[in-house]
């Protein structure tokens, strides 16, 4: 018994170390950004993974030559980002968690069929649609900011469906039949009853369709007028300086302050993540 015991604490230091290292390696590049970002562009292309010192310290210079650099305003970018993760998660919160309530109450083949194509569209690359995609929203006008949600509920419906009917598969149905026997239509029972209790995995969902969509940059890039309309990653990989030399520090700045919105709200919310996909992943 204690040879298993030291054992299992053998492993698990072994699990935590890898797991450790394997941490170190995905948050080092962040932080390479980050301290590039107060370098000056000289030291950024020769001494890219040292510290800055008081030689090549510049403070937030790069911020603010990044906000200013170009001829599309950064915040119009801003507000487009926002606009586009806004709509794209709100309708696909709606759509996908109707969606998943219709298919986990209505035993028939076309609601499995249906949950099978969801399922499957999570496993399709997007480069096997892309031009198809970028001219068919190009014919149905669907390449402005205002528009592109549809294109979004498309590509996040998938992985939104199958955490959604996981969770609703365990809500009693008798609650259900309770307020139908008090006089609610099927609309009201989702938006009164069912969709108040969703709320785990509205919110783990919520903020994971909100990640993909705020640092996404090929879909806009494919779909939106770019001379028009341009998110922060499209910005970011525009910004030029003078004679189309591309300022390291200025991108890198720009980097970290597209990065800092949704790894706070990751932070803060990552609790929620985890009972949401804990939950929606439980069989019914």
């Amino acid at each position: 018994m204690k040879n298993d015991a030291k054992r299992e604490k053998t492993i698990a230091w072994i699990i935590t170390i890898i797991l450790t290292a394997t941490s170190l390696a995905w948050v080092l590049p962040i932080v390479i950004v980050l301290i590039n970002s107060f370098k000056d562009k000289g030291s950024i292309a020769l001494e890219t993974f040292k510290l800055p010192n008081a030689d090549t310290f510049v403070g937030f210079l790069n911020y603010t030559n990044g906000v200013n650099m170009g001829n599309y305003s950064f915040w119009t970018c801003v507000y487009y980002s926002i606009v586009i993760t806004v709509l794209s998660v709100g309708l696909i919160l709606v759509c996908t968690s109707m969606s998943a309530w219709y298919i986990s109450r209505v035993n028939s083949r076309f609601a499995k069929i249906v949950y099978a194509l969801c399922t499957f569209s999570m496993i399709v690359p997007f480069q096997m649609v892309q031009f198809t995609l970028s001219s068919t929203a190009s014919m149905l006008h669907l390449n402005t900011p205002y528009t592109i949600p549809v294109v979004y509920l498309g590509f996040g419906a998938g992985m939104a469906i199958f955490m959604f009917t996981g969770f609703v598969k365990q809500i009693p149905l008798e609650i259900e039949e309770a307020a139908v026997m008090d006089g609610c239509s099927p609309v009201q029972t989702f938006f009164k009853v069912v969709l108040p209790m969703l709320s785990p995995s509205l919110i783990s969902v919520g903020i994971l369709e909100a990640m993909w969509v705020w640092n996404d940059y090929l879909l806009p890039y494919l779909v939106l007028d770019i001379t028009k309309y341009r998110t922060i990653p499209i910005h970011i990989q525009y910004l030029r300086g003078s004679y189309g030399q591309v300022d390291m520090g200025a991108s890198m700045a720009l980097i970290i302050l597209a990065l800092l919105p949704v790894v706070l709200v990751y932070i803060f919310c990552q609790k929620y993540i985890i009972k949401g996909v804990a939950a929606g992943a439980v069989k019914g």
